[in-house]
């Protein structure tokens, strides 16, 4: 049986997601499962703890950003979420991901040759 797709509003920043727009100052609107959104939701939980480790580390004077697993991690994952909520995402929050640059070209030719 297949879930029926409802309409969310997600706030990157905030790792927020909520059924009405007037439940917080969103940024991308999609169309997704509960299922989608619990996996959206937890790969939000991954990064909270990921970039809570980063802040720690962070302290620690003569470890770099860019020689830092733990943020070589989070930026990973953030294009991870970019990429699902570009799946999910209405025609708006499409384009506006694509204008970030975040998703490399070859994902959007693959993305829009096999989903549309």
């Amino acid at each position: 049986m297949e879930q029926q797709k409802q309409s969310y509003f997600i706030n990157i920043q905030s790792h927020e997601i909520a059924r009405e727009p007037f439940e917080l100052e969103w940024d991308f609107k999609v169309e997704a499962t509960d299922s989608q959104i619990k996996s959206l939701k937890q790969l939000f939980d991954e990064n909270y703890q990921t970039d809570w480790e980063s802040y720690i580390r962070s302290h620690v004077p003569f470890l770099e950003y860019h020689h830092d697993p733990q943020n070589k991690e989070y930026d990973a994952r953030m294009v991870i979420i970019y990429a699902f909520i570009y799946q999910l995402g209405d025609e708006k929050t499409r384009d506006h991901i694509k204008e970030m640059g975040i998703l490399n070209n070859d994902f959007l030719r693959i993305r829009n040759q096999n989903f549309r």
